[in-house]
């Protein structure tokens, strides 16, 4: 069990904690836009399957490379070519909880050294929720606990 990634034991957590209050969403509330040029709950999630998907990519990539580099995505953009708006809501959250649960298993999958390996490139400074300075040095495990915040923060959007 010390061998589970932190992040990995709270993004597991952070998971079984918000699936009944999700599952609590009509279709309805879930599409209905807050306030103008705002998204509703289902492109926030669909945002949050984004996330999932650029992060997952960069956890397996970064256990057999140097570095902490990767690229970017423009998030807006992505909400909107997928159509998360008109996507139903159990897919989405049904998409959302499973890709979550199995990233969980990925960051637990990656030894704790490499997790824990410093590495002076990388570029947190662009692309993380929690912005590093590119003259710091940086671990994996730092992104996967950046995305675990990242993933929170969003959740408390839906939940407001």
């Amino acid at each position: 069990m010390s061998d589970l990634s932190p992040a990995g034991v709270r993004l597991h957590r952070v998971i079984d904690d918000a699936m009944p209050r999700l599952l609590a969403i009509s279709a309805d509330e879930a599409t209905r836009a807050r306030e103008p040029g705002k998204w509703s709950i289902v492109e926030i999630m669909g945002h949050l399957i984004d996330s999932a998907t650029n992060n997952h990519q960069r956890f397996v990539r970064a256990a057999d490379q140097n570095h902490l580099v990767f690229p970017g995505y423009e998030q807006d953009k992505w909400v909107a070519r997928q159509r998360y708006q008109t996507t139903p809501w159990i897919e989405v959250y049904t998409l959302w909880r499973l890709y979550n649960q199995h990233i969980a298993r990925v960051m637990s999958a990656i030894p704790r050294e490499v997790r824990g390996r410093l590495t002076v490139r990388h570029n947190l400074d662009q692309i993380a929720f929690h912005p590093l300075p590119d003259d710091e040095p940086a671990t994996l495990e730092y992104l996967m606990n950046d995305y675990v915040d990242h993933l929170e923060h969003h959740l408390a959007q839906v939940f407001r």
